[in-house]
C-alpha cells in the first residue's frame, strides 16, 4: 500500500477544487500527513527529550537552593542560639566568680567592711 507523491496531490487537489469540505478539514489532514514524516517524528521526540533534561536539571537546582536556604537558616537559628548560651554562661561563671571570692575572703578570716 504504496502511496506515491503525485496520488497524494491528485487527491488533495481534487478536494480542494470541491467547495463542499471545509478549510479545517483541509488543514487537520495537512497536519496530518506532515506529521507523518519520520525527520519531523524524530525532531518532536528529540526536542521532548531535551525538555525532559532540562526540566531534570532546573528540578535538581530547586532542591539544592532550597538546602542552601535551609542550611542557611539553620546556620542564623544556630548562631543565636550559642549567642544565647554564651550570655548564660558568662553571666553563671561571673556569679561562682563572686560566689568563690566571697567564700575566699571569709575563709581568710576578714569581715567585710559594711
Amino acid at each position: 500500500m504504496k502511496v506515491t507523491l503525485e496520488t497524494v496531490k491528485a487527491s488533495f487537489a481534487a478536494v480542494a477544487q470541491k467547495a463542499k469540505v471545509r478549510k479545517g478539514t483541509l488543514a487537520t489532514i495537512a497536519v496530518f500527513f506532515v506529521l507523518q514524516i519520520y525527520f519531523v517524528r524524530e525532531l518532536l521526540a528529540a526536542e521532548l527529550l531535551f525538555g525532559m533534561g532540562f526540566a531534570v536539571l532546573f528540578v535538581m537546582g530547586l532542591i539544592f537552593y532550597f538546602i542552601g536556604m535551609i542550611g542557611e537558616r539553620g546556620l542564623e537559628l544556630g548562631e543565636a542560639g550559642v549567642r544565647m548560651i554564651a550570655a548564660t554562661t558568662r553571666r553563671g561563671m561571673e556569679g561562682m566568680e563572686a560566689a568563690s571570692h566571697k567564700s575566699a575572703l571569709r575563709e581568710a578570716g576578714s569581715e567585710s567592711a559594711q
